[in-house]
């Protein structure tokens, strides 16, 4: 038995009491230590939230707790860890590799087999490993010698393997809005005991409304802020006023969250093409701002827009491709900072066109027929009669040319004859646009 109480909880999982308030961070140190402290996620962790009873009652499910950094995913888990009697195991997928999960599972295998003690194991960044590695949880999963508990940054659906996947309860915790940010400010600063209470520090409005955008949904951001300007300015423990000035020269610049080979990347393009396609300018270009700031390719966005020219404009405005052409040259020729200028001409021209898009429609369903039909054959009359032979088998036979009979030309059939009569290409405006087969689309970025 003393292979499973060499440990106590505490020192598996040092977060759950409160840090030393003269060395740990003052994110570390506000870390909520009751429910009542945690804000922000009470649509998931309200008192008569299902999560929030099985946590009271001891009886959580194998969780994946999916959410952008600083949201309270360590938090949550360390509350689980208060709350439960089962052996709380904490590991790091950063810090720790493989061989040590392995061990970490055999005795967790172990315990269960001979004391009965459920092992609830707290994975963080569950994401680092790769869908080969995340196999080695699925067989003490699936017979209860653990109860897994990942913590992840990124989507699961495309970061944990769906057998995982669909032996868990996905939480998802929000980005912080501006309430929960501003009541975890006024705790810091009042908290005498873990927060900066004794530095007797006040802010402005203009300066409370800085940090909180500083932290921009990210609580420990945030925190990590006030901390570095109250150490700028804090006079001795003596009453302080802090304004936005201040904070602005502490701060500088933040930069947005922004992850260019992950989930936002594609939030943020499709929120672009999304606006331009229902001709609102004022949200493509915010969306354009917000790749920008946060450092995504800009030939990226010329490509994209390229493609918007022929698959949402097309013929309603065929200039659009030439105007699409022209921006991604410029942004190759110029580059940024600025194209920016020519991102923005091209997105403003672009979401104000008139839409219409029957030539994307139309060569989505004629490849549709082309997969489903096979190899039709070419009607006699279409085909090119080049040897005496081909002319022998009607090759070309009573082919219309269209400058001598333009009439006759255009009555002609020029599909197979299984296809006769099909019409792919359907002119539209933005009103009565083509219908797109979403499992035929060739441009999802």
């Amino acid at each position: 038995m003393e292979l499973f109480e060499s440990q106590s909880q505490e020192d598996l999982f040092p977060v759950q009491e409160p840090a030393d308030s003269h060395q740990a961070p003052l994110a570390e140190r506000l870390r909520p230590q009751e429910f009542d402290e945690f804000v922000g996620q009470e649509d998931v962790l309200a008192e008569d939230q299902p999560l929030r009873i099985a946590i009271e009652q001891d009886r959580v499910p194998s969780l994946i707790l999916w959410g952008p950094p600083g949201t309270g995913k360590t938090t949550l888990a360390s509350l689980i860890a208060k709350k439960t009697q089962a052996t709380f195991v904490p590991f790091s997928a950063v810090l720790s590799g493989v061989p040590e999960l392995r061990g970490l599972l055999k005795t967790a295998e172990q315990r269960r087999k001979v004391s009965r003690q459920r092992t609830l194991l707290f994975v963080d960044e569950i994401h680092r490993f790769n869908k080969a590695q995340q196999d080695a949880f699925l067989p003490y999963v699936e017979r209860g010698d653990i109860t897994l508990i990942g913590a992840t940054t990124q989507n699961p659906s495309f970061e944990v393997i769906a057998p995982l996947l669909s032996r868990s309860m996905v939480v998802v915790l929000k980005s912080l809005n501006d309430e929960a940010l501003g009541n975890i400010l006024d705790r810091a600063l009042s908290d005498t005991k873990t927060g900066l209470g004794s530095s007797q520090v006040t802010l402005t409005p203009e300066a409370k409304h800085l940090l909180i955008g500083y932290g921009n949904g990210d609580a420990r951001s945030m925190l990590t802020g006030l901390e570095f300007v109250v150490s700028q300015y804090a006079a001795n423990k003596k009453p302080t006023t802090i304004d936005k000035p201040q904070v602005d020269e502490a701060l500088k610049q933040k930069a947005l969250r922004y992850d260019r080979d992950g989930e936002e990347h594609y939030n943020l393009i499709s929120a672009f093409i999304k606006s331009m396609r229902d001709s609102d300018p004022d949200g493509a270009l915010y969306w354009l701002a917000r790749m920008l700031e946060g450092g995504e390719d800009p030939k990226f966005i010329a490509r994209r827009m390229m493609i918007f020219a022929s698959e949402d404009i097309g013929m309603a405005d065929p200039q659009g491709l030439l105007i699409a052409s022209a921006v991604f040259h410029a942004v190759e020729v110029i580059g940024l900072p600025e194209a920016q200028i020519n991102l923005a001409h091209g997105v403003t021209y672009l979401a104000t066109a008139p839409k219409s898009n029957g030539s994307y429609a139309g060569i989505l369903a004629a490849r549709k027929d082309a997969k489903e039909k096979g190899n039709l054959p070419v009607p006699l009359h279409l085909r090119n009669a080049v040897t005496s032979l081909m002319k022998d088998l009607d090759y070309g036979k009573n082919y219309r040319y269209a400058h001598d009979d333009p009439q006759g030309a255009k009555a002609q059939s020029h599909l197979p004859q299984e296809l006769e009569g099909r019409q792919y290409y359907r002119p539209s405006d933005s009103a009565t646009a083509s219908p797109v087969d979403e499992e035929e689309d060739l441009t999802t970025p």
